[in-house]
């Protein structure tokens, strides 16, 4: 054998005399192992517990949701169709990028907060509000691009020959503007929110 490879023997067995060997009580080849499976095992937990915030049933868990703007959505075309496709809470209001979806759930601690004080927790807090809460869910699907919209509906694969003639116009200025789905579709899903501006329904 040549010295080199002597050499890289020499050094191999030191980094694993190294691992082996103990701090106060164990070697750091086990606090290596130990803290890898720690990591995935914490990780799986963190994701876990994002999915199953992910779901309509936790959306829909707190009565501010269930019993307010939960039955309007029952009523609409994406809960209920031909084709049987539903879109549900997160598939509209859930990015589906892994960065985006944190910036999300980070915003979306201030509706637990709002939960836990009671600033919407009767029909007529929730209406008071209404207009607010839109109002920055119109804003944040705008500043998206309405990405959550596009994930399901892109106006590059929509066949505008079947399309009624008012809304194959809609979307060829929507192409010829640079619009967002938002910009048209409030209230696709729920009910639009009284005391609505002109900027409001143009923007």
């Amino acid at each position: 054998m040549t010295e080199d490879v002597i050499n890289k023997q020499r050094a191999f067995g030191k980094f694993l005399a190294f691992l082996r060997r103990p701090s106060s009580r164990y070697s750091l080849g086990f606090l290596l192992v130990a803290g890898i499976v720690s990591g995935v095992v914490l990780w799986g937990g963190f994701n876990t517990a994002l999915e199953a915030t992910n779901t309509e049933s936790f959306c829909i868990s707190c009565h501010e949701m269930r019993d307010n703007v939960y039955p309007e959505y029952k009523e609409t075309i994406h809960y209920s169709n031909r084709t049987g496709v539903r879109a549900t809470c997160p598939d509209c209001h859930v990015p589906r990028d892994w960065t985006y979806k944190m910036i999300r759930k980070a915003k979306a601690s201030k509706e637990v907060w709002g939960k836990l004080v009671g600033t919407i927790d009767t029909p007529e807090k929730f209406e008071a509000k209404r207009l607010t809460l839109a109002r920055n869910e119109w804003q944040r699907m705008k500043s998206s691009n309405s990405i959550e919209c596009r994930n399901c509906h892109s106006l590059e694969s929509m066949n505008s020959e079947v399309q009624k003639q008012r809304a194959r116009k809609q979307h060829e200025m929507a192409v010829e503007d640079n619009m967002t789905c938002i910009n048209c579709h409030k209230g696709i899903a729920h009910k639009k929110p009284e005391g609505m501006t002109e900027e409001d329904e143009d923007g």
